[in-house]
């Protein structure tokens, strides 16, 4: 297989490893831009699939689809990194010996042979950054580090700034002129100079979360005593 690409239609696959990169688009839209200047350069793109998983599973729904579109155009597989398809160098080896033709856009000049070593590669890397990391969490772990203590002694320290904030917020409040909406309410925030726990200019919805903290609603602040 050469990657100077002869064959002139591509389907594009992209993989995200979580829900919530694949809502923000984190991750995909940095795959795309690759993908669409090389299709874009070499030939055109027929379509293209998407998976929101881990790249251990081999039988996702998007690259099976990806694939039988491939061989029932003759087309050729499109992915912008080699670690987007699989990290198993064994299932991107058996992938090129059923005849199913892999572009990598940040590759464009890779052979064959060539992809196969950087599989390789890649796959011994992930394994030693894996023992490593087990390694590292027993030492701590035999030092009588508790793990995972940092995030919640964090998650604690964060719930109790926004308690503090929310209260802050509502003192303020009480001595503006009364707000008769959220939108209002956080105009009058900001123009007293008022930021929320992480140092952004209030909005409606930040200010009906800090309510929502105290149990309160925006016209009950104003007839209650100040907290």
């Amino acid at each position: 297989m050469n990657q100077h690409s002869c064959l002139k239609e591509f389907v594009a696959y992209y993989r995200v490893s979580t829900k919530r990169q694949g809502r923000s688009g984190l991750g995909i839209e940095a795959q795309r831009g690759s993908v669409e200047r090389y299709a874009e350069q070499y030939g055109t793109l027929i379509g293209a699939f998407v998976d929101i998983e881990s790249g251990r599973n081999d039988e996702r729904t998007g690259l099976q689809q990806a694939i039988k579109l491939v061989r029932s155009r003759k087309a050729s597989l499109l992915i912008a990194r080699l670690d987007r398809f699989s990290r198993r160098v064994s299932f991107i080896a058996g992938m090129m010996d059923k005849g199913v033709p892999l572009v990598i856009a940040e590759m464009p000049h890779a052979s064959e042979f060539q992809l196969h070593i950087f599989a390789a590669l890649a796959q011994e890397e992930r394994r030693m950054i894996s023992l490593r990391t087990r390694a590292a969490l027993q030492a701590a772990k035999q030092r009588g580090v508790k793990l995972g203590s940092t995030g919640k002694t964090r998650a604690a320290e964060n719930k109790t700034n926004a308690d503090a904030k929310a209260v802050e917020m509502v003192r303020l409040l009480k001595s503006l002129p009364p707000a008769v909406s959220l939108s209002e309410a956080a105009y009058r925030l900001r123009r007293a100079g008022w930021s929320t726990a992480f140092g952004r200019h209030p909005h409606p919805q930040s200010v009906k979360n800090y309510l929502t903290r105290l149990g309160l609603r925006l016209h009950e602040i104003y007839e209650t005593k100040v907290i």
